[in-house]
């Protein structure tokens, strides 16, 4: 794209807007209550609709890696709450369930921190200088990075608490496997809203101009 990559100062004073747009963020477009991006956002998703992606000629290999990136974190995400279910009504015995959880919890947590980072710092600057128009949904999904980032230190801490507490009695077994299960349903919550919006903006604009053009091509 012309004007080259972004320079440290520029990603430097991208990230303090995006900073101030949080602190100004509106009640209704906070990722916890959140029902979908502000129509003004998806202008390019009523021109590139859902059931048009995957025959587009434009949906690259970089398109098409994010969004199995993407399902990734929905399947493995949706598996972890299932199986504290299963814990709980004793389908699995503790040890056999520390030694299935603990290392997915653990892929789940460090996948999806990176997948942000990579977004943050590249993909989310190219898309919004790109297309100007869409920068306010790229400060929202930035927000929504934030907002996830903690949810994901809170799935970390019960989480490992839950399984610390696998050699202890039933009860406290039962009460740590709560305790998670409520931080790790908040989390798919809020997780699966964001991943929605960001295909909705992102792969729209993709299909538009073409990776190639954008920058972020393979």
């Amino acid at each position: 794209m012309g004007g080259g990559p972004l320079r440290i100062q520029d990603h430097l004073i991208l990230k303090g807007f995006r900073e101030a747009m949080r602190a100004d963020l509106p009640e209704e477009l906070k990722l916890e209550i959140r029902k979908g991006l502000p129509p003004d956002l998806l202008y390019l998703l009523r021109k590139y609709p859902r059931e048009s992606w995957t025959a587009h000629p434009n949906l690259g290999g970089m398109a098409q890696f994010w969004l199995q990136r993407h399902d990734m974190f929905r399947e493995l995400g949706g598996m972890l709450k299932t199986s504290i279910a299963d814990y709980r009504e004793g389908k699995l015995a503790p040890h056999d369930f520390a030694a299935w959880f603990a290392p997915r919890l653990r892929f789940f947590l460090q996948q999806l921190h990176g997948h942000h980072q990579i977004e943050d710092m590249h993909y989310f600057p190219v898309f919004s200088a790109a297309e100007t128009r869409l920068s306010r949904g790229f400060d929202l999904l930035d927000a929504d990075h934030h907002v996830i980032h903690g949810a994901l230190e809170r799935n970390a801490e019960t989480g490992s608490a839950f399984l610390q507490s696998l050699g202890a009695g039933r009860d406290r077994q039962l009460f740590a496997a709560d305790q998670y299960g409520q931080e790790n349903a908040a989390l798919l919550a809020m997780l699966l809203r964001h991943l929605e919006d960001e295909e909705d903006l992102i792969i729209p604009l993709i299909l538009d101009r073409g990776e190639d053009k954008l920058g972020v091509g393979a």
